[in-house]
């Protein structure tokens, strides 16, 4: 049906009326997407059941990779795309009256994600197929995702996210493959055949119904599997009240993240995660049984990666299956777990490892806690032969303790591999936050620096950037990232750096038509486009950017001889719900753009810009615009990010602290084509340990600060004079957490930098270019070829 463009045609009308029931004249844009994407799902059927086929009788090693969230975006280009018929397509539909531009907006970005866990998830995925490599993904078919993001009067409200209102027609439904769930109850156990033996009764049992997504390689006849998971009501459960029973259990796949302020919210978050686990390992073993007897060499044929705490639970559960349904011993079942299962850390706040108090754990999961108790004392006893009579050092390490249960510790101990995700992240893991699990389990410690699926992220979101570079260097960068490198020489060559800024000037404008027709408010495109777009966190310090936007205002108003190079500045991001600090820093961010953005004197100089809703769709049209990547988190507190490379990538170039991939960035394009500024991580470690940053020393001697500071409080922004007072607070009350006035200085002089160097538009092009030829090592297929050979043990399928 895609040989050729005729074919295609053909094709196309014929199941367009057989699927929708209409003539092509009367069809919609949704009828014609899922035509188009049925039509895809068919093509690409034989290559996922051989996909499955061939793993199955080469038995070779398959990993599963588990995660509380998958950001996929829109799959109908990306496929397309994949499997090299864009093209065919493009022409076919154009000739029929049919932008494939306009099909491809009607798909609805698939709400299981929230941000960069979700989105480096989807991006490992891209590459484990396009590396043919046996890897699947397991999550949660959430209903409704984070949430769908309306901005009023400034303020962020949030309504239900509505991606399934139409189906989703990537996903198969597979009932036959359904498992059972259980949760509460009481764990009966009694001696059998010399052993004991555990079981539950009065359960509440939910069914697990598997929603498998195929997920295509690029150019390769691999097909690996999202499963997602969705929670029935079971027949076998007998409810008094079966309404209530049923609302229960469709709560448990109804959103990501439920709000956890409270105890309810709490207990379905721990359910979400145990969901998600037991159902992924019992369709694990149960297909692993399929082609083995036994599972004492379970851990030699499968390798199970948990994707941060969440899927942590693992470890249990895997223990229980091993334990009360293979009747195995405790020593052979911990040896299996232990080899089997792998941990990604993706934070160094304390605040983000998981705990949960026993009182909410233990009636919720009683089997799995009586395990990891089981686990915690086994753990302890070993401690204290190796290091008898340190108390201290076995409190520390403990995975149940003061009446919590410790996600994070659970993972390490239940793991064979536990790795960061940036080199100083990982080494800030040894050297502080797991320093204590470090030292006694040093060989599982690694690096595994993130990556971002350059072919989504280049190929598919700046197709003719990617047209100029291959042009240039040859279309082997698709496959072979760091082959980018080969760009390096036409960062001087005069054709090609006019070409590329023809290209960037472009994509300036398309995005400033986006923000003119979603805002009203037209923005220059040949103003330098400084973005920051990623969750709204107060460690990533959108506040850093806003007080400096705030003192550009400023003396432009008041310095009549002062001038900056128009700027335009672009934010987008989410606030968690209840995160009400976060909130009131994109209610700040609109009230200076309403400042600025209706000032007669200053609008013309720089503009700000908040886009609402932000997703991997609108992402898309954002960094191949990007002049500017703000990565401006507080040293030491972002572990990775992903976000700097896919600017990078796209060639914008990057202002940010010495934190997370900046530095790994910094050492690849060397200090004059980045603006890095502030403080190093150890001096915020230093800081955090030992005290001695007072941020009223900042205030009291910087007008600069002092000025936009007491504008917060002050009437300056009309009619909301206590509206910013927790955020003024945050800064002086409070001492500033995350540094942003001591890193003020250092910031403003890093921005005159961009300044200067942007005039000089050959320079800058220049720098941008050096950026694109260094970017192929950030890509994920550099990451996933790390864990298959360091962490995981697979091996290509045989094309």
């Amino acid at each position: 049906m895609f040989s050729c463009k005729e074919s295609f045609k053909q094709s196309f009308l014929k199941r367009l009326e057989r699927l929708c029931g209409k003539s092509f004249h009367d069809s919609s844009k949704l009828d014609q997407y899922q035509t188009l994407s049925m039509m895809v799902r068919e093509y690409i059927s034989s290559n996922w059941i051989g996909t499955n086929e061939q793993s199955r009788s080469n038995q070779n090693k398959q990993t599963y990779y588990l995660s509380i969230e998958f950001l996929l975006g829109r799959l109908l280009g990306q496929n397309l795309l994949n499997l090299g018929v864009r093209g065919i397509v493009q022409r076919g539909l154009g000739e029929l009256g049919i932008s494939l531009d306009d099909i491809e907006e009607t798909e609805i970005d698939a709400g299981l994600g929230n941000g960069g866990l979700g989105r480096l998830a989807a991006c490992f995925l891209d590459s484990l197929a396009s590396l043919d490599l046996p890897g699947h993904g397991m999550g949660i078919r959430y209903k409704h995702g984070f949430f769908e993001q309306k901005i009023v009067d400034g303020h962020q409200v949030e309504l239900p996210e509505q991606w399934l209102k139409h189906g989703y027609v990537w996903e198969i439904r597979n009932a036959d493959q359904a498992v059972c769930v259980y949760f509460g109850g009481e764990v009966k156990m009694a001696q059998e055949g010399g052993r004991l033996r555990f079981w539950n009764e009065n359960a509440e049992v939910i069914t697990a119904v598997p929603h498998d997504i195929p997920v295509i390689g690029y150019k390769t006849k691999t097909i690996n599997t999202l499963r997602l998971w969705n929670a029935e009501p079971c027949s076998l459960q007998h409810e008094q009240n079966i309404l209530k029973y049923k609302l229960d259990t469709e709560a448990v796949s109804e959103c990501l993240y439920p709000d956890d302020t409270h105890d309810e919210g709490k207990v379905l978050r721990l359910k979400q995660q145990y969901f998600l686990v037991s159902a992924s390992l019992q369709s694990i073993v149960k297909s692993y049984k399929k082609n083995h007897r036994s599972l004492y060499d379970f851990h030699k044929k499968v390798s199970i990666h948990i994707n941060d705490t969440h899927p942590a639970l693992a470890v249990p559960e895997l223990m229980r299956i091993l334990l009360d349904e293979e009747k195995m011993t405790w020593e052979e079942a911990w040896y299996i777990t232990v080899h089997t299962i792998s941990y990604t850390n993706h934070t160094t706040l304390a605040e983000a490892l998981e705990k949960w108090r026993i009182d909410l754990f233990k009636p919720l999961l009683p089997r799995i806690f009586m395990i990891v108790e089981e686990i915690n004392e086994r753990f302890c006893e070993w401690l204290w032969e190796k290091y008898p009579g340190d108390w201290d050092r076995i409190e520390k390490l403990a995975i149940i303790a003061h009446g919590e249960v410790k996600m994070a510790h659970l993972a390490i101990v239940g793991s064979y591999s536990v790795n960061g995700v940036a080199n100083i992240h990982s080494n800030i893991l040894k050297e502080r936050e797991m320093n204590g699990f470090y030292t006694v389990f040093p060989s599982k410690f690694n690096n595994k620096t993130n990556g971002m699926s350059h072919r989504r992220w280049l190929l598919k979101a700046n197709p003719p950037l990617a047209d100029l570079i291959t042009e240039a260097i040859g279309d082997k960068w698709i496959k072979d990232p760091e082959s980018l490198l080969e760009l390096q020489p036409y960062a001087h060559d005069a054709a090609f750096i006019e070409s590329f800024q023809k290209i960037k000037r472009q994509r300036k404008q398309i995005l400033s038509d986006i923000i003119k027709n979603s805002t009203g408010f037209a923005v220059h495109p040949d103003s330098i486009f400084d973005v920051q777009v990623k969750r709204l966190h107060a460690y990533k310090r959108q506040l850093l950017n806003v007080i400096h936007m705030m003192y550009l205002y400023n003396r432009l108003k008041d310095d009549s001889a002062f001038s900056i190079y128009p700027q335009t500045f672009i934010f987008g991001a989410k606030a968690s719900p209840t995160y009400h600090y976060a909130k009131k820093i994109i209610k700040l961010i609109h009230s200076v753009a309403h400042k600025v953005n209706h000032d007669p004197e200053v609008r013309h100089s720089m503009n700000v810009i908040f886009m609402e809703n932000y997703r991997v769709s609108s992402a898309e049209r954002i960094f191949p615009a990007s002049d500017v990547s703000e990565q401006i988190s507080a040293a030491s507190k972002e572990a990775s990010g992903t976000g700097n490379m896919k600017f990078m990538i796209n060639g914008a170039l990057t202002i940010g602290t010495h934190d997370g991939a900046n530095i790994e960035m910094l050492e690849r394009v060397g200090p004059d084509c980045i603006y890095t500024f502030g403080l190093k991580a150890d001096e915020v470690l230093h800081y955090g340990e030992k005290g001695g940053y007072r941020s009223r020393e900042y205030y009291q001697h910087d007008a600069r600060i002092r000025q936009a500071a007491d504008q917060l409080i002050s009437g300056f922004f009309e009619g909301e004079a206590d509206e910013f007072e927790q955020i003024y607070d945050s800064l002086l009350a409070h001492n500033d957490e995350y540094f942003v006035l001591k890193d003020f200085a250092s910031y403003a002089e890093a921005q005159e930098r961009i300044q200067k160097d942007y005039r000089n538009k050959r320079l800058w092009a220049e720098k941008a270019v050096t950026n694109i030829a260094h970017a192929g090592y950030f890509s994920s297929d550099r990451t996933i070829r790390e864990y298959a050979d360091d962490i995981w043990g697979i091996k290509p399928h045989p094309r």
